[in-house]
């Protein structure tokens, strides 16, 4: 049986405070942002400790004032930590081309936001070694040794700090840079990781590669770094680049799908 004295529907009172099923993420003006200056502090951290901090000199009883390999490996661990919980939760935290492109081969990242993603870490690289160099002229010819000596600049033979050849840093630049990746992509994975202590991780695990690897090629495992220094660091720095962009990429791509095939399944 019908009401025979209905009452009039009412509209449903919108619940503007509630929040959304989905939490609305950062725009993508803000994503790219966060890798320019993440990866400008990693840059200006990185390459400021190696050519003001390293090497300074002797004290008036001879003790060393630089900080040496040590100091520079560190300062590159300290300034990931730093970018890392500071726009990390931003961007996701690559602050490196090849992390990006292994990231994406890992089936983590879409491959139509590489793009972006790169752009913003080579001109975040770029800026902070045009300030390191802005810095270094208020010296008198500070800059043009700094030049001279390749601007901490990656390289083989007459670049490389201990003299080692082509073959070495091809084997550096793609095991080193494969080791990398796989820590970030374990780390961060959505169900099997521990992302409070990610950044952390991926610091010290760039502080061991350099702590190995500077004395071979300078350390890249990241193209935006080299291009950076390259920039700044003379013909030869230039002109032995390439090398630096292909193998870490190479690297990154080949932990990208080899993690995935290997460590990715589920049990049925």
């Amino acid at each position: 049986m019908s009401d025979p004295r209905p009452e009039k529907r009412v509209a449903a009172t919108p619940l503007e405070h509630a929040p959304a099923e989905t939490p609305a993420g950062p725009s993508t003006f803000a994503t790219l942002a966060a890798e320019f200056f993440g990866t400008f502090v990693l840059v200006l951290g990185l390459i400021s400790a190696a050519l003001f901090a390293s090497d300074f000199g002797v004290g008036d009883n001879g003790s060393s004032l630089g900080v040496g390999f040590v100091g520079v490996a560190l300062a590159v661990g300290l300034a990931v930590v730093a970018g890392a919980y500071t726009f990390g939760p931003i961007s996701g935290g690559h602050f490196n081309p090849a992390v990006t492109l292994g990231l994406a081969a890992a089936g983590r990242f879409p491959w139509r936001g590489t793009v972006g993603y790169i752009v913003a870490q080579l001109l975040g690289g770029a800026a902070a070694t045009s300030i390191i160099a802005l810095i270094g002229s208020s010296q008198a010819g500070w800059f043009d040794a700094a030049r001279e000596g390749g601007f901490a600049s990656n390289g083989w033979d007459a670049l490389s700090p201990g003299g080692f050849g082509f073959g070495g840093m091809v084997v550096v630049e793609i095991v080193f840079t494969a080791l990398l990746v796989a820590v970030v992509i374990g780390v961060t994975h959505p169900s099997r990781g521990n992302p409070a202590f990610a950044g952390l991780v991926i610091g010290l695990t760039l502080t061991l590669i350099h702590l190995a690897t500077i004395p071979i090629d300078n350390t890249s495992v990241n193209p935006a770094r080299s291009i950076a220094t390259a920039i700044y660091g003379g013909g030869d720095a230039l002109a032995m680049l390439w090398a630096f962009i292909v193998f870490p990429i190479v690297g990154a791509l080949l932990a990208g799908f080899t993690f995935r095939l290997l460590f990715d399944g589920t049990k049925r």
